[in-house]
């Protein structure tokens, strides 16, 4: 229950075996966005008073706006989605949930330390999918959604039109948003779980009192607001996206799939290809379940002739 789980990141264990400083690396190792949205300066009372409703009203009022929310659907904010992602096993009566792989870790981790049964389909008690899925971008059918289901759309922000934030107004489906992700402010620590209001409040019950920073709750509302910054992001992550495969097909690779902040790719051999790259100080994610896929964010704008001299010699 307690053992090392398979992430992106490890960027202190490369620069031991490889060299340099962190400075010298490009870390393409998670799919965030590498632009974040612009902070500028936070209230110096958000940092010394208690988080104030009026602060956390702005918040949900922009979610619900941003992401469309129905009618009926109610929002909880808490400390990331990771924090979400640990109370689902306790949403719904049960011992098993179907969570097909491969997909982001976390979710089975948290039903098994629950002691759920966690399988790939069969009769179960609830499911979760992930969506676009993390690491290939599958993108699910609303079709499929014959159980209570949790619906991770983390990386949904790149193609709202794809969202299923309309199911979310029903009693057996909680909708999962990451701020972190598109907004690239990982560290702010801010996620959003989206359901009807029997869930929302047994989550904020669970989550308890403050469950949002006061610098979150400023920085989230501003960035949720910004739609100019939002549809301008959407079309410099496609168009960098769409460099990445172009760069990669050239020297062998195979595109699997993957979203507009992140890609897929399948090499003859993985791991080579990472230690090709780490060569170069370019940090990328490959995956204990496959020896073929190595996953790639995109560069900082600033940063693309490091990869572009790190994938030399590939083919």
């Amino acid at each position: 229950m307690s053992g090392k789980r398979d992430h992106g990141g490890g960027l202190d264990a490369a620069v031991a075996e490889y060299g340099g400083t962190r400075g010298d690396w490009l870390d393409l190792s998670t799919g965030i966005n590498p632009v974040p949205y612009p902070v500028g300066e936070i209230d110096p009372e958000a940092w010394t008073a208690l988080p104030d409703q009026g602060a956390m009203d702005r918040l949900l009022a922009a979610a619900r706006a941003f992401w469309n929310v129905p009618d009926g659907a109610e929002i909880v904010a808490a400390n990331g989605a990771s924090a979400i992602i640990a109370q689902m096993p306790h949403v719904w009566i049960g011992d098993t949930v179907n969570i097909a792989t491969p997909t982001y870790n976390e979710h089975a981790a948290a039903f098994r330390a629950c002691y759920w049964t966690v399988q790939n389909e069969g009769e179960a008690h609830a499911q979760v999918i992930v969506h676009p899925n993390n690491p290939d971008g599958k993108l699910w059918k609303a079709q499929y959604l014959a159980l209570p289901t949790i619906i991770d759309e983390s990386f949904c922000d790149v193609m709202p039109n794809v969202s299923m934030i309309e199911e979310a107004y029903r009693g057996d489906r909680i909708v999962l948003k990451s701020f972190g992700k598109f907004w690239g402010l990982a560290g702010v620590r801010l996620g959003f779980a989206i359901c009807h209001p029997n869930e929302a409040q047994r989550l904020r019950n669970w989550l308890g009192p403050w469950a949002v920073s006061g610098p979150a709750l400023k920085i989230g509302a501003q960035a949720l607001e910004d739609r100019a910054w939002a549809d301008a992001t959407r079309v410099r992550l496609a168009e960098d996206a769409a460099r990445l495969d172009g760069l990669m097909t050239r020297v062998g690779a195979t595109v699997v799939g993957g979203t507009d902040l992140f890609r897929l790719y399948e090499f003859a051999d993985a791991a080579a290809v990472q230690t090709h790259l780490a060569q170069g100080h370019v940090w990328s994610r490959i995956f204990p379940y496959s020896k073929t896929w190595l996953r790639l964010g995109l560069p900082h704008p600033d940063r693309w002739d490091q990869l572009e001299t790190a994938v030399e010699g590939l083919t």
